[in-house]
């Protein structure tokens, strides 16, 4: 199955541009693949370069995360199609748009595709894309929710923000929850002030875990507080 984007036209007159995704589901350290599909238009146009971004956008501002430059330069002559393979990595600091198989409100990530024609410029489209958690942030997020915790809202930095559960509400009401996530590892961090760091593929007992550290959040404000 391939997922395609709305076509829109380069200048007037111009070349059409579809950006055709494999699958627009994907996760931190993955990659998208597809091809880019081109439409000749009412007459020849020289194509110098074709640009990838990866781009999240919270609210009115954007960042780029990532950009893939396909150098290819020819002619495409009026009518006539092309496709051009794409492949985008996606970092692994790409935030998560989709938890708990949800979309998460006002967060989006997409993929841009510019392309570069002599005399005319590509007016800007963001095709969209589904971030899901990693295996192992998606057990600890799985693993909050069994406890409780209600999700509350994120932010591109992947901070979560999260109603504390009842058994936790002496400790808190809200809690911050963060991940930073390597090759091998994923460090969670609860409250900005205590963490957990394990391997990816390791099995690890989430629910007690969290709760470890939600006694540990409990000690040292209590530590803090005499």
């Amino acid at each position: 199955m391939v997922f395609r984007s709305l076509r829109r036209r380069v200048g007037a007159g111009g070349p059409a541009v579809d950006t055709v995704l494999d699958n627009p589901v994907t996760r931190p350290g993955e990659a998208l693949t597809g091809a880019v599909c081109l439409t000749g238009g009412e007459r020849d146009v020289e194509i110098e370069r074709i640009v990838l971004t990866l781009v999240t956008r919270a609210g009115a501002s954007t960042a780029a995360l990532a950009q893939e430059k396909i150098e290819i330069r020819f002619r495409l002559a009026a009518e006539a199609r092309q496709e051009v393979p794409l492949r985008l990595d996606i970092p692994l600091r790409t935030p998560i748009t989709h938890l708990y198989g949800e979309r998460v409100p006002g967060l989006a990530v997409g993929v841009r595709t510019d392309l570069e024609v002599a005399f005319a410029a590509d007016p800007e489209d963001l095709d969209p894309v589904a971030v899901h958690p990693l295996p192992a942030e998606a057990a600890a997020l799985e693993a909050l929710r069994e406890l409780g915790f209600r999700f509350k809202s994120a932010d591109v930095s992947q901070a979560f923000e999260f109603w504390v559960a009842p058994q936790y509400q002496h400790i808190a009401t809200e809690v911050v929850v963060g991940f930073t996530t390597g090759v091998d590892h994923v460090e969670l961090v609860l409250d900005d002030t205590v963490r957990t760091r394990r391997e990816r593929r390791e099995r690890v007992d989430w629910t007690a875990e969290i709760d470890r550290l939600m006694r540990q959040i409990g000690h040292n404000r209590r530590t803090m507080s005499t």
